[in-house]
């Protein structure tokens, strides 16, 4: 045999050993997968790191100096009277939201699985405020909000419900601006989970609801006892992902009223800001933000856990 034949020879023999290998779901896995991992571990694992090293130091941004001053940082933050308002806000904030995206978001799923003329154009107004960034759509929602320009205002004026010449301060009252905030979380977090339980909705055998209508079961008794406990796991997905995009998010709060009037919409994202990076403390900030990660750490364990044993049932 000639030398380049030979040659020939052993490129195709490694080529079919590099497509062999290639084959193999151990090793073609793993080769999918590592851009992800690379991505996950260089803009969340590192950075993840370095917040719990300065939540245990006395870091800011005025010093070089660096020291491990342990539990201390914590304790400074838990005697915070802030860090408690905006931990109880946090929290009320992400429940209100949720209950209110997984009714509208029940109701949406019906309506978007629904065959009906114009479907597309629904779906499209509704996914509408997910695809918009949080940044342009909480700019929105301020100017709607405005005390002198509010939309709201005029309506509510035409319509003689307040008065024209004292508009509502909807960002500049403690309930208001509280509503005006979960109002903003329900409504960006609300077309994800509609999306979600439509695509849960419309893999539910139709065959099920048309039987139990025969059976004489109406409309409720069909939603609670065949609905309801099939789309149940799609539903904890749907929760899910809304508590985590609530809980961690700061620029609603940020943007339409920085924590105000006083401390009243303050949540542990924006004080965190307001605390590591505006006030200098870098420690305290990673601190407070620290705090968010048991939470959501054990929410996803007992939402997960929970949406299992009902896959299970």
């Amino acid at each position: 045999m000639s030398e380049p034949a030979v040659h020939r020879t052993v490129i195709i023999d490694e080529s079919f050993r590099v497509h062999h290998l290639l084959d193999r779901e151990s090793v073609l896995g793993p080769v999918m997968l590592s851009p992800l991992l690379i991505y996950l571990v260089a803009l969340i694992g590192l950075p993840l790191v370095f917040v719990f090293i300065y939540a245990f130091s006395d870091a800011t941004t005025g010093s070089d100096s660096f020291g491990f001053v342990g539990l201390q940082t914590f304790q400074t933050t838990l005697e915070d009277p802030v860090f408690r308002i905006a931990l109880r806000n946090t929290v009320v904030f992400t429940v209100l939201a949720q209950l209110v995206v997984i009714v509208l978001a029940t109701v949406l799923g019906f309506v978007l699985s629904a065959d009906f003329r114009g479907k597309w154009f629904v779906r499209f107004l509704i996914l509408l405020p997910w695809t918009t960034p949080v940044a342009l759509s909480a700019l929105a929602w301020l100017w709607m909000l405005d005390s002198l320009f509010s939309p709201f205002n005029w309506i509510l004026g035409n319509l003689h419900v307040v008065d024209q010449g004292t508009p509502v301060a909807w960002l500049g009252q403690d309930s208001l601006a509280v509503g005006s905030v979960v109002a903003l979380q329900a409504w960006r977090t609300l077309p994800l989970a509609a999306v979600i339980l439509m695509a849960g909705l419309t893999s539910i055998p139709p065959e099920l609801s048309e039987q139990a209508e025969v059976d004489g079961a109406g409309f409720w008794r069909r939603f609670f006892d065949i609905t309801m406990p099939l789309l149940a796991p799609i539903m904890m997905v749907a929760i899910l992902f809304g508590i985590v995009a609530t809980f961690t998010d700061m620029a609603a709060v940020y943007i339409l009223t920085r924590g105000g009037p006083g401390n009243a919409t303050q949540v542990l994202g924006s004080w965190s800001f307001y605390t590591g990076i505006q006030g200098g403390s870098l420690a305290q900030g990673a601190a407070i933000g620290i705090f968010m990660f048991p939470v959501l750490l054990g929410v996803c364990i007992l939402m997960l856990r929970r949406a299992s044993q009902t896959e299970v049932v």
